[in-house]
């Protein structure tokens, strides 16, 4: 590493004011600040000095992510071969899925860098960390099979228009992953939902060679219960056989890649709260919320969605993935401690919600996290106003 900083350090002229390649400064100083803690400090002002930047912060969170993101390669071949018939190994399943997923971190990441990397270099801004989380969240929260031109449209989309113009990391309203995915839902429905999306069917690489059986179905749980008619279904996996409870916190489901395992998600969430990182607050209210919405429609409804246990809505979809990566995003959630405990207890009674009563989609925790992303300033807003005036009349009582 030595021998690198000092490379850096001799080219490094050249890429600052009136150097040759003065135009590429921002790029330099991106690829030098990934390799390198910044040596520079504030000088002047009251500053709060911290060893939690930025770059620290994503980078936990992109270490967080790992377990469900290698478990989601693995789940991808197992998906995959499940679906042909054929019988083969841990590695030719996990191979399978890494390399089914790379295209599309590739794509997901190239995009997005490259717009951010040009508007930074023409406003003369540092380029943010921000995208190091949100490039893998994308392919992370998608079907395997969505085309990747479609990938591109959809990362452009969203960084532009929910983040850049809002200016930029630390700015944006909306979790800019989940606006790539509304993207996505709203613009090709049909790349989207249905049961042929979430099972990768095509054996591209020749690991193994195999047909689809005729009893094959990619359907998630979410979509198998609302299709369901007559009776509460039991939920099978892609060769009609039944899946229990068990193995759906493993996450040998259909799904999107990050999604499907719940064990995997939790060993994420404990690793961003012991770190700090992330609020268990956040979490613990989204549970809340969904067992308190789902205990009522079980209580009360009359139709086969009304009757989805609490645990089936934990498990099933993606409420784990949701909590723990995307409503905890500290720039888009409510930002007080008790804005915190009524933001996160919200999106679980609005992802039970929208899941029971909007029979054309099955899973509602994306619009339920985008709308409580518009809700967090107002609560955050009530929560201080609140503070001040109890504290305004505990004022008052003292001098009477």
């Amino acid at each position: 590493m030595n021998a690198l900083r000092k490379q850096l350090d001799k080219i490094k002229p050249a890429f600052e004011k009136g150097g040759k390649l003065e135009a590429f400064h921002t790029a330099f100083d991106a690829f030098e600040t990934f390799l390198f803690v910044p040596n520079t400090t504030s000088k002047r002002g009251v500053h709060v000095h911290d060893a939690i930047d930025s770059k620290r912060t994503m980078s936990m969170v992109l270490i967080a992510l790992m377990p469900a993101l290698l478990f989601g390669m693995y789940n991808l071949g197992y998906q995959h071969y499940l679906a042909i018939g054929q019988e083969v190994g841990f590695l030719d399943k996990f191979v399978y899925g890494l390399l089914s997923m790379l295209p599309q971190i590739i794509v997901s990441y190239v995009v997005g860098l490259g717009i951010e990397f040009v508007i930074a270099s023409k406003k003369g801004h540092e380029v943010a960390e921000g995208f190091l989380v949100t490039g893998m969240l994308i392919p992370m929260i998608i079907p395997v099979e969505t085309p990747l031109w479609m990938i591109a449209v959809a990362t452009a989309f969203s960084v532009v228009f929910a983040k850049e113009v809002f200016g930029g990391t630390g700015y944006n309203v909306f979790n800019v992953a989940l606006v790539t995915r509304a993207f996505l839902f709203f613009s090709y429905p049909a790349a989207m939902s249905g049961d042929s999306v979430w099972v990768r069917l095509t054996d591209t690489f020749g690991i193994g060679a195999g047909k689809v059986v005729d009893t094959f179905s990619g359907a998630t749980p979410l979509a198998q219960i609302a299709a369901a008619k007559g009776e509460v279904p039991v939920i099978h996996d892609a060769l009609g056989q039944p899946l229990s409870h068990l193995d759906a916190f493993f996450g040998l489901i259909p799904g999107s890649i990050g999604e499907t395992s719940t064990l995997a998600i939790l060993i994420g969430a404990l690793f961003l709260i012991f770190t700090g990182i992330a609020s268990y607050k956040i979490m613990l209210s989204g549970v809340a919320g969904v067992v308190a919405m789902a205990s009522i429609f079980n209580a009360f409804g009359t139709t086969i969605a009304m009757q989805t246990t609490p645990l089936q809505h934990l498990l099933y979809g993606g409420f784990a993935f949701g909590i723990v990566f995307m409503a905890t995003d500290p720039v888009t959630a409510a930002r007080t401690e008790v804005g915190k405990w009524i933001y996160g207890f919200f999106i679980g009674v609005m992802a039970v919600f929208i899941r029971v009563l909007n029979a054309g989609y099955a899973e509602g925790m994306m619009l339920a996290i985008l709308f409580m992303n518009m809700m967090a300033p107002l609560i955050d807003y009530m929560v201080v106003e609140r503070n001040t005036q109890k504290r305004l009349a505990r004022a008052l009582k003292s001098k009477a």
